[in-house]
């Protein structure tokens, strides 16, 4: 090649080289601006996450709630049976030791056995023997017993046969009896023979032929089928009932 060319064709390749260069970093630069850009647009995603509907939760950052009234829900309702008056006023730590044995006797709580006066009239009588007619602390029968408990303790007249008294009492349902009422049975013949007196539980306090005055169940297996009925007896129009 003459001389004359060699100069210019090697500064053509020296502009094409260092345009070439120049080239190559702007497009190196582009691509770490492209790079530098979506880091950046990826951290500001993750820094601020879009919900469904729309919610934005920032990161470290509780969201704002949409209603800051507090509602107050109402407590559930527990059914609680009526409490009798009696039995709210009553203090255990005030209960006698007759109280409690009874209570053992009856397996009744303590605070339904609050009439103190019927059962210091039942400890009275309790082992009485049993014998027809007999209306004394030596030996009495099921009316005499009752006629005498309705006086002392209920000061109600009742008359002297379990017959009688059945007559003029007014009937109650059993699950409607009370403390005071008359349980009747029949235990021989077909008509009323045996009287006693409820006091809770299903328990009744009797004089009975074999083993005197004493506490029984209406469920017992011999007096359960024997049983007839009760009664309650008025004073002045009121039931004796306490």
């Amino acid at each position: 090649m003459p001389e004359i060319y060699k100069i210019p064709v090697i500064a053509v390749v020296a502009c094409i080289l260092l345009t070439s260069c120049k080239s190559l970093q702007r497009l190196a630069a582009r691509d770490n601006s492209s790079g530098r850009s979506t880091e950046v647009t990826k951290r500001k995603k993750e820094r601020n996450i879009e919900f469904i509907d729309g919610i934005a939760i920032s990161t470290g950052k509780a969201p704002a709630p949409k209603n800051t009234t507090t509602t107050k829900r109402t407590p559930k309702v527990v059914y609680e049976p009526p409490t009798d008056v009696v039995l709210s006023n009553f203090n255990i730590e005030s209960a006698t030791a007759l109280q409690f044995k009874y209570a053992v006797m009856l397996d009744a709580s303590v605070e339904k056995l609050t009439d103190t006066l019927l059962l210091q009239n039942i400890d009275h009588w309790y082992g009485t023997k049993y014998c027809m007619g007999g209306a004394t602390e030596n030996c009495i029968d099921c009316s005499a017993f009752t006629q005498i408990m309705m006086r002392d303790v209920y000061s109600t007249d009742i008359p002297r046969t379990a017959r009688a008294q059945y007559d003029n009492s007014d009937r109650v349902p059993m699950e409607n009896l009370q403390e005071g009422d008359l349980v009747f049975f029949q235990t021989s013949g077909n008509d009323i023979s045996h009287v006693g007196i409820y006091i809770t539980n299903n328990k009744f306090v009797h004089a009975a032929t074999s083993g005197g005055v004493m506490v029984s169940d209406l469920n017992d297996t011999y007096w359960r089928p024997r049983f007839k009925g009760a009664g309650r007896v008025l004073k002045t129009g009121v039931a004796f009932g306490r």
